[in-house]
Order: structure tokens, then C-alpha cells, then sequence
């Protein structure tokens, strides 16, 4: 679709005026068309905040200008270590706006990790939210690059921090000093704007520096029919956090469509979930699926419902058929299922509930809904063999999933990984089919899909299938060593409040629905599982801790 050109100049070139895309002009265009819509926030302080987009272009003028009283140059890396707020937004926009670089960094990473990714951006300040204050004792006074740091609370909340040796002001403070008119720079769009970290589940996390140009066409994509089809009378609360890949976009689609935007702080539990989804009448969330599935908790267990709610957007995970079911028979919201990476801007896939869908029989749908849905316009995605022939879309044939578009990134910052970005593709990693109609399903990770015996089996499978059951919360399937067919799947199953997992109940469940040898060697109920800080299993974690299970349970 597209594919980079080689030609250096057009044969023809058209005469439409040479602008630049960006990303302070998606905020300045909802101050001009949606002024009075409004932005929602839980304040870290305990209260709800609100104020308008017009607002926050007032105070993200402001912000600019005390980033320049700061000394803060064109591409230094600003870091943030913060909660989905309305500061957190005006440094999206104030920071990227005066040529510098956004740098979210993931505040519940170990303190060595986050001294170290603070170290490989070479950030050159830290903007921190106050509940994170305690952490810097860990690692501020080791830090390499930064130069200082502000925090984000109001004056009268500002902590006194004499054991930080760098320079440390108060969000509130720099402002108030600050004019809220600022001529705002125009430079190429290809220039950086915002640097994201991966999870890092397997060894050092790697930089995606993404550009003004990549995301403002991410926006496009993202408010459009495709994706999240967002308008101005949608009410969205972003679930995911603003720390990992910018909320998915939404802090730069939201103000493009002039749609309403709740942001939860650090509101993260199923009863302050449901608080703001029934107060701001919240239509359109987004999230991994342990985060509905905290929602759902919250809801069975208190007999509530979400009447305002119509569609939770889910990535990040497959999406757990049983959870799929729950939410559209128990709740009547569309589980609508998106995929993305941090290296693919993120969102570039999804299935939003078009007539045709939702005309289909409900099983139909719902394995369509298990699925990552079909790629927006934009982006390429094929699967490969592993000696990189393109395989058949015919649901069935699997290879490694590829892809390309203007917001896949195409190296990572400072490194050098020819193999993930040949012949022009991303290689996500990921184990995938896709069908005639342009539906992908991810199979499973390469790390985690499960050889025994020579044969692959894929751990997302069998996780779709148990999690269907009544008493199962969450659940989760890791390769383990076998002594005679090298690996072998171990079911891992967490109980819905108020069940009892029984092992033979689960077995005849499964059943007929997956193949004979594919079924677990074994079922374990545990009290809870492993997740990151963005809510993906930890399974490498899990497959060290119950490596030699099977071994153990034979001998």
C-alpha cells in the first residue's frame, strides 16, 4: 500500500501548499471548533477537575513558556512519569509543541529500570506526579542527563524534596509566571515528538521515537470509522495509561474530533472506574482486558451495570471470548477488539460494530471479536514463513505477522536491529493468521507458543477456550519441560469470586472444543497472576517459576 518511493523528486509535483503537520494544531483546532468541550479529570489530589479545550490551550501556552524559561531546547527528551491527567496532557502538547520530545516513562517499572531508561533517552528534565515523589529517593540523585525537576501539584501540595540534589520546582508555580499567548514554532514534521519504551518483558526495554507527522495521521486514523470512530458527542475515558504509547492516542484523537475526554488519574480499580463512567456518562473506554475484567468484577459483585457505556475498546491481550460473551449479554457493551504495539504508533487494526457486524449470528461475531480485527487504511500486514514467503489468507495458514504504514516506526532509538525491520516490514513477534476477509488473529507470541513433540500449540487458544467457563476469572497457559515431548501446555486459572475450580469440570469442558493432544498436562488454581505495568501476563516469569512442574509431579 505504502511502499516507500526511490524516485528523489515527483515527475509532476502538485501545487497544494507545502504545510507541516503538527501536533500543537490538534489542540489549537478543537480550541477553534470545540472550545467549550470539556476535559475530565481525577486529580491526584482527590478531587474531579474540569475545564474546557479552550482552556487547556490557555495553560499549554503558558506551560510552553515556562519550558523555555527552563532552558528547554528543540530535541532534549522531557520525561514524565505521571497518571492520565490534565497536566499530564498540557506537557503532551506544550512539550512537543516547542520542538522538544515527550518521554513517558512507566512509573511502575523497578527504580533501576526507570534510572536506566531516564539514562538511554538522555532526558534532560523529569516532570513527576506527587505519588510518585517517594520514588526518586531510588534513583534521581543517580541520574546522568537531568538537569531538574517539577512536580505536579497544586503549590500548597508541593513536597519538600532537600534530598534531591538537582533543582526542583512546583508545576503550579512555573505557570502562574507565565503569559498564556505563545507563538508557536513551525518546523519539519518528521522532527521527534514523543519517545515510548516497550515493556520490556525480555531483557532491556527498546526506544520508539515516533514524529509530528506520524502522529497526526495516527489521529486521523485513530477518530476515524475504522478505528475508534470517535465524534464530538462521543464521551471517552482512556483506561490505558498516558505512560504507555500515549494512551493509545487518544490525548491526540480526542481533541481532533472534539469529543469529551475523562481521564481517571490513578483511579485504576473497578469502583473508580464505575464512578466516572456513571457520572461523566462515558460511552467509548479503552484498555487491556484485566482491566475490564476488574470493571466486570466490580459490577457482578455489587449488581451493577454501565447504562452509558457502548463500546470498550480491548488491546494490548487477546481478547478472552468469555469476556466478550459477559459483556454484551450481561451488559449490553460492545467488546471491540484493537491491535497495536508500541512500535506500530500503536493502534493499526481493529473491528468497530459496523451494521454488517452486528447483523451476523452472535457466535459469528463473537469470533470475530476474538480476533485483531482488519488494518486501517494506512497500514500493511502480511504473514510470513520463516524464510520470508508471504502465506495465504485463508484463516488457517500462520506465519510471523509483519507490517508497514506512515506510523510504524522503523528503528529503534540508538539501536541497531536490522532483523526486525528488513525488507522494509515490521517483525512484531507475534504468531498470526489472517483470513479471506482481512480479519487477523494472533495465535500467539513467538516467545510463548508451545512446542511438544515437534508440533506447535498456541497458549492463546486454549486460554479463549477456559476462560469461558463460569467459575473461571482469568486464565493463563505457559509451556513447561516434559520429559518426553520436550514441552507440554500447564493451565494456570484464577476463580470468579465465589466459585470453586474444579479440575475434572474444567477438563470436560474443553473437550471437543480444542484438540486431544493440545489438552494441559495439568490445571493449577492460583490467587492471582503476574502483570506488567501496562496489564500483559508476565509469562516468562510464570514459565521459570513452574518450569519443572511436570517433572516434579511425575517423580
Amino acid at each position: 500500500m505504502f511502499e516507500t518511493t526511490t524516485q528523489p523528486n515527483p515527475i509532476l509535483a502538485g501545487e497544494a501548499q507545502n504545510s507541516q503537520l503538527m501536533i500543537i494544531d490538534l489542540l489549537r483546532h478543537a480550541m477553534r471548533r470545540h472550545p467549550q468541550q470539556e476535559i475530565v479529570s481525577r486529580r491526584l489530589e482527590g478531587d474531579i477537575h474540569r475545564y474546557t479545550y479552550a482552556d487547556c490551550y490557555s495553560r499549554s501556552c503558558q506551560l510552553a513558556n515556562a519550558l523555555q524559561s527552563l532552558g528547554i531546547e528543540p530535541g532534549e527528551r522531557v520525561a514524565t512519569l505521571a497518571w492520565n491527567t490534565y497536566r499530564h496532557m498540557e506537557l503532551y502538547y506544550a512539550v512537543s509543541g516547542t520542538g522538544a520530545v515527550v518521554h513517558t516513562v512507566n512509573p511502575r517499572l523497578m527504580a533501576d529500570q526507570i534510572r536506566w531508561i531516564l539514562d538511554d533517552a538522555e532526558a534532560s528534565w523529569l516532570f513527576i506526579d506527587l505519588c510518585f515523589v517517594d520514588l526518586l529517593d531510588e534513583f534521581v540523585n543517580e541520574l546522568k542527563t537531568v538537569k531538574g525537576v517539577v512536580v505536579l501539584a497544586d503549590t500548597d501540595r508541593q513536597p519538600e524534596l532537600d534530598h534531591v540534589w538537582l533543582p526542583v520546582h512546583n508545576y503550579e508555580t512555573l505557570l502562574a509566571a507565565q503569559s498564556n499567548h505563545f507563538d508557536w514554532p513551525t518546523f519539519h514534521q518528521d522532527s521527534a515528538a514523543l519517545l515510548c519504551y516497550t515493556s520490556g518483558t525480555t531483557g532491556n526495554p527498546k526506544g520508539v521515537l515516533t514524529s509530528h507527522r506520524s502522529t497526526v495521521l495516527h489521529a486521523q486514523a485513530t477518530m476515524g470509522p475504522e478505528l475508534l470512530d470517535l465524534r464530538n458527542d462521543t464521551v471517552l475515558m482512556p483506561m490505558v495509561a498516558m505512560y504507555h504509547v500515549g494512551a493509545w492516542g487518544a490525548p491526540y484523537a480526542a481533541p481532533l474530533a472534539g469529543c469529551k475526554l475523562v481521564l481517571p488519574g490513578n483511579g485504576m480499580s473497578g469502583e473508580a472506574m464505575y464512578q466516572l463512567i456513571s457520572e461523566e456518562q462515558v460511552t467509548v473506554s479503552l484498555g487491556v482486558p484485566t482491566i475490564w475484567l476488574t470493571l466486570h468484577n466490580h459490577l457482578s459483585t455489587h449488581n451493577l451495570t454501565v447504562r452509558s457505556l457502548e463500546r470498550v475498546c480491548v488491546g494490548g491481550a487477546a481478547s478472552p471470548l468469555g469476556l466478550v460473551k459477559t459483556y454484551d449479554e450481561k451488559y449490553d457493551v460492545y467488546w471491540q477488539p484493537i491491535w497495536g504495539m508500541t512500535e506500530t504508533g500503536p493502534l493499526a487494526s481493529s473491528a468497530p460494530p459496523t451494521p454488517q457486524l452486528l447483523a451476523l449470528p452472535k457466535a459469528e461475531r463473537y469470533a470475530i471479536q476474538t480476533t485483531a480485527g482488519r488494518a486501517c487504511f494506512g497500514v500493511d500486514m502480511e504473514v510470513f514463513d520463516a524464510d520470508g514467503n508471504p502465506l495465504p489468507h485463508d484463516g488457517v495458514t500462520s506465519g510471523e505477522l509483519k507490517v508497514r504504514g506512515p506510523w510504524i516506526t522503523k528503528s529503534y532509538f540508538q539501536r541497531d536491529d536490522p532483523e526486525a525491520f528488513a525488507g522494509g516490514w515490521l517483525a512484531t513477534g507475534d504468531i498470526a493468521v489472517i483470513d479471506a476477509n482481512g480479519y487477523m488473529k494472533v495465535v500467539d507470541r513467538k516467545k510463548d507458543v508451545i512446542k511438544s513433540g515437534g508440533e506447535w500449540i498456541s497458549s492463546l487458544e486454549i486460554e479463549n477456550i477456559a476462560s469461558q467457563h463460569p467459575a473461571v476469572n482469568e486464565s493463563c497457559v505457559i509451556g513447561v519441560k516434559h520429559p518426553k515431548w520436550d514441552e507440554r501446555p500447564l493451565l494456570l486459572l484464577v476463580a470468579n469470586s465465589g466459585h470453586t475450580i474444579d479440575k475434572a469440570e474444567i477438563y470436560q469442558f474443553m473437550a471437543g472444543k480444542i484438540a486431544k493432544w493440545w489438552t494441559p498436562d495439568d490445571i493449577v488454581v492460583v490467587e492471582s497472576l503476574p502483570h506488567t505495568g501496562t496489564g500483559k501476563l508476565i509469562k516468562n516469569e510464570l514459565r521459570k517459576q513452574y518450569f519443572n512442574y511436570l517433572v516434579e509431579q511425575s517423580s
